[in-house]
């Protein structure tokens, strides 16, 4: 649970966690807790914030008019999870989450961060599967609110 008072923010249900983006990295555990092959899109976000005034920019060259102060340039980003992700996590069987820890610690993209953790990155599985199934069990969906 997320709380801080001096910040106005009411408490939510999250998992707090660096290095772990919901395409690439999360997308590979939503594929080894759902047994598929992993492919970019698996886990397909939809982008809700930043999205004004308009949509994010599609091309170099809209890229570049940007303004300095451009939310697109950093800060907050928020994006919704699809619901088959989801699921998949809600569903996993909690017996297979040890072995789903130790072959997600050894993708290529915690190499350089805590892939050598196997306790922080089980706990961070059965945190992702948890917030997932209360998530499911109250019809609510999943979102990533990182910084860039």
């Amino acid at each position: 649970m997320i709380d801080d008072p001096e910040y106005g923010v009411a408490g939510f249900d999250a998992v707090e966690t660096k290095w772990v983006d919901p395409q690439v990295i999360l997308g590979q555990l939503v594929a080894f807790i759902g047994d598929v092959d992993f492919f970019l899109g698996l886990v397909d976000t939809v982008p809700l914030y930043p999205s004004y005034p308009d949509p994010a920019p599609q091309t170099d060259e809209e890229w570049d008019a940007l303004p300095e102060d451009s939310p697109y340039l950093g800060g907050a980003v928020i994006d919704e999870l699809p619901v088959n992700a989801r699921d998949i996590l809600a569903g996993a069987d909690d017996s297979s989450l040890p072995a789903v820890a130790e072959r997600w610690a050894r993708i290529e993209e915690f190499s350089p961060h805590s892939s050598d953790d196997g306790e922080y990155l089980l706990s961070l599985v059965k945190d992702f599967v948890g917030l997932a199934r209360r998530a499911k069990e109250h019809d609510q969906l999943l979102y990533c609110w990182m910084f860039v």
